[in-house]
């Protein structure tokens, strides 16, 4: 498996080279590690080191090739540590880095142990490279680990295959752990699997796995984390009935909803017309101490503007701002969007202001309803004016924008400015959508391709 690693450290091209000489030590922290003659004192400093956490690659680097250079080298759970901590940096995408290093351990015989082994099939599959954390498994049985010890991986690697779109494997993995080697998957494995079904819209394979571990007396029970998930994925969906039937068999569980499972159920309510359904589940969710939060006041304030209901909105955003909760840009772009589509555009404009002096950086969708909110009305020019404060702004515009824009510009009959919009969506590297191409603006966009 040595060559393996060499291997697969040539195939990544990693942008840095390995120094182990300490004359590439270039600051004050680094002169104190030349300094340290005793290797225990210098490895009582790197794990200290490994608690604090690092903020850049360079000095847990420096701190590798000076491990590397010791008389007595340390063991692979002092590299774990480093390396773990590194781990933690992903802004940084410290990955390859990480797989060079481990490579290096094992071309120098220091032989990595199932923490090690969980560490690379992680960046592995942070690299969309899943098959190369997959063939770990067989060096964690070429090194003798049995396959019950290896959850962790397993589960790592089914996360893998989730985050990269591979949902059949992650399935078909997760079988091959349960029925094939007799691996029990613990909490973590079945909430990765759940959300990853519910994220590709696959409600009936997450209800089937609920199931599952609720049938079987070896599965773990599931927890809040999963009801909530799958309850959310279904009230997005439409499926009320069935989240309230979830809803219902997770409290007979004694599991405690929190404020998260009710905001999806009034959110799902709201959307299927549900009003008064959904304000009993406020009232329900207040009773049992459970205080509404931001995304709480949100859907609130979304439910009475969408009726033109404005002066219920402020009231409920006024006691949301004595309680002491800041709105966010969803809140301001609820109230916005409300006033656009009732054609109040001065208190949309307004609101506009309000939120740059509260210091809420208005984003997309904020600009989007305001621009929509003047072509309904018919004002071309003001929604020209939104378009040009957006891109000055350094907002930029998505597809939506462009074709509310495209489609007002064309029923206006200003056709050439209609195609020059076409024309600067594909500059930016858009992809027009079905509205784009409509049958309308369809003459437009054949013309500009």
């Amino acid at each position: 498996m040595s060559s393996l690693f060499f291997r697969l450290r040539i195939q990544f091209q990693f942008q840095f080279q390995l120094h182990f000489n300490s004359r590439h030590f270039c600051n004050s922290a680094n002169a104190k590690l030349i300094a340290m003659d005793d290797s225990c004192k210098f490895m009582e400093y790197v794990r200290e080191q490994c608690q604090l956490g690092f903020h850049n690659l360079q000095f847990p680097l420096n701190l590798f090739n000076q491990m590397m250079s010791l008389l007595r080298r340390p063991s692979i759970i002092d590299f774990n540590r480093l390396l773990a901590a590194m781990l933690k940096l992903k802004r940084l995408q410290p990955h390859s880095t990480l797989i060079s290093l481990y490579s290096h351990l094992d071309l120098s015989g220091i032989r990595p142990d199932l923490y090690s082994i969980g560490i690379l099939s992680n960046c592995y599959c942070h690299l969309g490279r899943v098959d190369f954390g997959y063939s770990l498994l067989a060096k964690s049985l070429k090194l003798g680990y049995p396959f019950e010890s290896n959850l962790v991986l397993f589960t790592t690697l089914i996360n893998g295959f989730v985050q990269n779109d591979r949902l059949p494997d992650a399935v078909k993995l997760l079988d091959v752990a349960v029925v094939k080697l007799g691996i029990q998957p613990n909490i973590v494995t079945y909430g990765t699997m759940v959300k990853g079904l519910c994220r590709t819209g696959d409600n009936a394979g997450a209800l089937h796995l609920l199931r599952q571990m609720n049938s079987h007396p070896q599965c773990c029970k599931p927890n809040l984390v999963i009801y909530s998930t799958l309850i959310d994925s279904l009230c997005k969906h439409n499926l009320v009935t069935e989240a309230l039937n979830l809803f219902s068999i997770m409290k007979t569980e004694d599991i405690k909803p929190d404020v998260s499972t009710y905001n999806s159920l009034i959110r799902g309510m709201f959307n299927l017309g549900h009003k008064g359904e959904a304000k009993d589940m406020l009232v329900e969710m207040m009773e049992c101490n459970d205080a509404p939060d931001v995304t709480t006041y949100n859907i609130l304030i979304d439910m009475h503007c969408k009726e033109g209901m404005f002066d219920e909105a402020q009231a409920i955003l006024q006691i949301m701002i004595k309680r002491g909760l800041i709105p966010d840009v969803v809140t301001y772009s609820a109230l916005l969007d409300g006033y656009c589509l009732f054609g109040q555009m001065d208190k949309a404009i307004n609101l506009l202001d309000l939120m740059v002096k509260s210091q809420c950086q208005p984003n997309v969708v904020t600009f989007s309803s305001l621009i929509n909110g003047y072509i309904k009305h018919k004002s071309i020019d003001k929604a020209l004016d939104i378009f040009q404060e957006m891109c000055d702004h350094g907002i930029a515009p998505d597809v939506v924008v462009y074709n509310i824009l495209i489609d007002g510009l064309r029923e206006a009959g200003h056709v050439q400015h209609a195609e020059n919009l076409v024309s600067d969506l594909l500059s930016r590297g858009l992809v027009p959508s079905r509205r784009t191409y409509n049958i309308p603006s369809k003459a437009i966009v054949k013309r500009v391709l």
